[in-house]
């Protein structure tokens, strides 16, 4: 199973906590081959949400109706509800949209944070998984984004919208901050507030999750003194990109043209380099200047740490698949503010689930995880949600073998290096976004990287 087995504790608490017999695993679909049964009832019982009388929908079916709703982001609960049951033979009840929301109130989020606990981690994070590790250092990055949530009296008791040149935001926004597996994508743990509180406020909440043998990439807003020395602290390492203003000594210089540094209590190793994209139109040079913990200039050379860092937008790419293909670019469905974190915890459960699956696929035929298509896993599984069939009429299917078949049916090439504009190429606007004669089209790409020798331009 791609996910931490449950304890012994926890599989005697879950025996114990099986009131919704009415309900049998096989009416819930097959979700519960991803999370079974017992290991949702162990999180309801940890959390004090096991209802205390046997209702219409008990709390197990609502745990499962939430991560049903991740994978349905068009549709309402009411919606969800009728895929979830659509096969099951046996007449059913049939929850009003009050009836539903009342019962999402009264598990709370606890269940599903209980989950993303329990789920979330760096799979794959053994050595001899390629792809994942370089030198013994599991490479990780940290990044945060922004999720729009509903515009609602309830839900604007926390959660504001931002203000800005052209009027501001048009929905309460909150900031999601991960800590990511590069090599596979899964998370490792992940944090959020509202927008008010910034990426390097929410880091330190992330520091639990950071262990020896870590090497934590990061961008421009996380090369705060007290981030670093944080992260340090923890016994990870850094590779961050700093900024180009900031004065830093020079206390020894190496041949590969990296120095040794201090930043407040710290001692860091500097790399500055020129990197050149070379495509069909010419020549772009950027200048970058990394910022390690990594001091031996030998084990560690500096061009490879430069062509390392690149692993970074692996975690942009995560964000993409929560929010465009998971979400659909849609806002949150919760109208308050508890649900909202009901919503998130519930999203994370799932997206880590559909990722842990890719990769168990992807090792199984020694691919790269890379070449696993999220798109293709994550519709295998909504398309799963419909095939709840009673447990007595028919054998169950395997779901996990499932998805990744049809991942392994259809990998993506190998990636190839190419160049994007970061640029709108669809505006709200029906106007051209940035005039009419903006470049939007990606290129192939030839990458050089120079390191500058040991001082900065």
């Amino acid at each position: 199973m791609p996910f931490h087995p449950l304890t012994s504790d926890q599989s005697e608490t879950a025996a114990h906590h099986t009131t919704d017999d009415v309900y049998t695993p096989g009416h819930l679909g097959e979700l519960t081959r991803l999370i079974p049964t017992e290991m949702v009832d162990a999180a309801l019982h940890a959390t004090s949400t096991v209802q205390k009388r046997l209702r219409g929908i008990p709390s197990r079916v609502v745990v499962y109706l939430l991560l049903a709703a991740c994978l349905c982001p068009d549709i309402g609960y009411k919606g969800v509800w009728a895929k979830l049951m659509s096969r099951r033979r046996s007449p059913l009840p049939r929850p009003s949209a009050s009836g539903l929301s009342q019962a999402r109130r009264r598990i709370g989020s606890a269940p599903l944070e209980w989950l993303f606990n329990l789920l979330r981690g760096p799979e794959g994070a053994t050595p001899a998984r390629n792809g994942v590790w370089w030198k013994n250092h599991l490479i990780t990055a940290i990044d945060g984004t922004i999720l729009s949530v509903a515009d609602e009296p309830a839900v604007r008791t926390r959660y504001t919208k931002q203000a800005g040149n052209h009027g501001g935001t048009s929905y309460p926004q909150t900031r999601l901050l991960a800590l990511l597996t590069c090599g596979t994508r899964t998370i490792i743990d992940a944090v959020f507030a509202p927008t008010t509180t910034g990426e390097t406020t929410l880091t330190p909440g992330l520091f639990g999750s950071m262990k020896t043998g870590m090497l934590v990439l990061a961008d421009r807003n996380f090369d705060a003194t007290t981030i670093m020395t944080g992260i340090a602290a923890t016994g990870a390492d850094i590779l961050i990109r700093g900024k180009t203003r900031r004065r830093l000594p020079v206390l020894a210089r190496h041949r590969d043209g990296s120095y040794t540094s201090r930043i407040g209590a710290l001692t860091v190793r500097v790399i500055d380099a020129n990197v050149v994209i070379t495509t069909s139109t010419g020549r772009v040079r950027n200048h970058y200047r990394l910022i390690t913990a990594l001091l031996d200039a030998s084990h560690y050379p500096a061009h490879q740490l430069v062509d390392l860092y690149h692993q970074r937008w692996e975690i942009e790419t995560a964000f993409l698949e929560l929010k465009s293909s998971m979400l659909a670019g849609r806002v949150l469905r919760a109208r308050t503010a508890s649900g909202v974190a009901q919503e998130i915890y519930a999203l994370l459960v799932v997206y880590q689930l559909v990722r842990t699956t890719i990769s168990d696929a992807a090792y199984s035929q020694s691919l790269d995880p890379d070449r696993g298509s999220f798109t293709i896993a994550w519709q295998a599984a909504k398309d799963q949600v419909v095939l709840a069939t009673d447990a007595i009429d028919t054998a169950p299917v395997d779901l996990v073998g499932a998805i990744g078949a049809r991942v392994l049916a259809d990998p993506l090439p190998p990636r190839r290096l190419r160049v994007c504009p970061r640029i709108v190429k669809r505006a709200i606007s029906k106007y051209q976004a940035r005039g009419p004669v903006v470049d939007r089209s990606c290129r192939k790409a030839r990458l050089d990287i120079r390191v500058l020798d040991g001082a900065p331009p």
